[in-house]
């Protein structure tokens, strides 16, 4: 990142309806609005992904879906370095788009069942929240949008590990 593209971690305008609709990245970046909640966007966010699935998963092929997820992770890093720049905070909270592709990449694989959905929010909100490593280092030194969605990224992968042993202790 060249110090032009720096964001300077200063708030430089307060997130609202208002910006959200400045900017179509800024409405994607947020959630479409979800991660505009005062408190916990990120869960806000992560819930966005939930009728998201239970729309596209019946319409796509598994091929089609994991495109779907391949772009939506692409058009992430792009809208969520816009919004950041704009916003002069990188990962600022209420940018939720990696919550809500993350959670779209785990209830793919995630076996079908009220009990595993719950279990995968649980367990998805707890890595992302905790971050432990590699997470935690990806989330400090990586930046710009590809830093905003890859961490999230990995906490899928936490979750979905979990996930795999348990449903392997079960079986």
């Amino acid at each position: 990142m060249t110090t032009s593209e720096h964001v300077s971690g200063e708030l430089h305008t307060q997130p609202g309806w208002r910006f959200l609709f400045r900017h179509p990245a800024h409405f994607l970046a947020f959630g479409f609005g979800s991660g505009l909640a005062r408190k916990a966007p990120g869960t806000f966010g992560t819930l966005v992904a939930f009728p998201l699935y239970w729309f596209l998963a019946p319409r796509l092929s598994d091929l089609a879906f994991i495109a779907v997820l391949a772009a939506s992770f692409a058009i992430g890093v792009w809208v969520c370095d816009i919004t950041g720049k704009a916003l002069g905070v990188a990962d600022y909270g209420g940018i939720v788009w990696d919550e809500v592709v993350a959670m779209l990449l785990v209830l793919f694989f995630t076996p079908s069942g009220w009990q595993w959905s719950l279990l995968a929010f649980a367990l998805f909100r707890f890595f992302d929240i905790v971050k432990p490593p590699p997470i935690s280092h990806f989330d400090k030194n990586w930046h710009g949008g590809l830093g905003v969605m890859f961490d999230d990224v990995l906490a899928a992968g936490y979750a979905l590990l979990c996930m795999a042993l348990i449903r392997s202790a079960l079986l």
